[in-house]
């Protein structure tokens, strides 16, 4: 089985839709599911985010964007973190 991902913009009270406060993607593959979120360390990292927003966690909202929207955003948050930004 390839793997389905799916992404998603991170929306709380300081961030909007069209500017999230960052990106979390759901990789299913044969060996399961997992979550991870584009960092501020610039690299995808395990989050528990989504998991616990399934559970009724209501701190963040979960929008599911294309890949080109999450590339927009990991390509601005690299741009946050650049020493010339």
């Amino acid at each position: 089985m390839t793997d389905k991902i799916t992404y998603y913009a991170i929306i709380d009270e300081f961030s909007s839709r069209d500017r999230p406060g960052g990106v979390l993607r759901r990789v299913i593959n044969d060996e399961g599911q997992v979550d991870e979120a584009f960092s501020r360390d610039l690299k995808w990292e395990f989050s528990p985010l989504l998991y616990a927003a399934e559970r009724g966690d209501t701190m963040f909202d979960f929008v599911a964007i294309s890949e080109g929207e999450a590339g927009r955003i990991v390509e601005r948050i690299r741009g946050l973190a650049s020493p010339d930004a």
